[in-house]
């Protein structure tokens, strides 16, 4: 039997959103909750509220149906390189002399770096028959730290525009592989998600599909630039990000 989550306020909620965003520390998210919840429940609800990699993954980093591999792709108007994951299914590789052809997606993460769970997507996309790419902002600081509230801190320091061309240069470098079909797609959830629908408005005709999870859309004089299929998650209750 599973235990039970406690019911989620939705001020703790929002605590949680500022707090990931940078917005207040972590004795001011822990101050708030105790104020909402009260002492005794706020273990609770920060166990609730904090993601669990290692019980949401879904498929293994050494499942045999994948091959991963980390990637550094030159980024020359970035921050001169990024680092990335790639993961194609080991059938793709293996079924004749020469790797099959794939589509591509690139995976964007959050506000924290290439995390476990991101990859865990990029492995569930290889399980989809695609080829796909996990791109790290995080790299010119050293890459994913391990912990999302310093990758979050770390993400702060970097200079967004070079970011969004590392981003620009993954998407480019996947779509241009000889075991690629030329075809991509981007997602990525909230920096991600914006970053996914960024990415619609730069390369046009050469993003095939974008579907940002809660993402801030693009400028409305972007909009006709954009050439891909475009399926946006929004969050109903989200009050940071205009809907779209």
């Amino acid at each position: 039997m599973e235990p039970t989550k406690p019911k989620l306020p939705t001020e703790a909620i929002e605590l949680y959103n500022d707090f990931i965003h940078g917005e207040i520390s972590r004795r001011a998210f822990i101050d708030g909750l105790q104020k909402v919840v009260g002492g005794l429940a706020v273990a609770g609800i920060v166990d609730a509220l904090m993601p669990n990699y290692a019980l949401g993954q879904q498929v293994a980093r050494n499942d045999d149906r994948i091959k991963a591999s980390y990637e550094t792709v030159p980024s020359p108007k970035g921050n001169g390189s990024i680092k990335g994951y790639l993961v194609r299914p080991i059938s793709a590789d293996t079924r004749s002399e020469t790797p099959s052809k794939l589509p591509g997606i690139i995976v964007i993460h959050e506000n924290r770096g290439l995390n476990p769970h991101i990859e865990d997507i990029a492995r569930r996309l290889a399980l989809a028959n695609f080829m796909a790419f996990a791109p790290d902002g995080l790299t010119s600081l050293g890459g994913y730290p391990g912990d999302d509230y310093k990758g979050g801190q770390m993400f702060n320091q970097i200079d967004k525009t070079k970011m969004a061309e590392d981003m620009v240069a993954a998407a480019l470098w996947l779509k241009a592989r000889p075991d690629c079909t030329g075809k991509i797609g981007a997602t990525g959830f909230c920096y991600g998600g914006s970053t996914a629908n960024m990415l619609a408005v730069k390369l046009g005709a050469d993003l095939a599909a974008a579907v940002p999870f809660y993402g801030g859309p693009p400028a409305m004089e972007d909009v006709p630039k954009i050439k891909a299929a475009i399926l946006m998650q929004p969050g109903e209750l989200d009050k940071r990000l205009a809907a779209p």
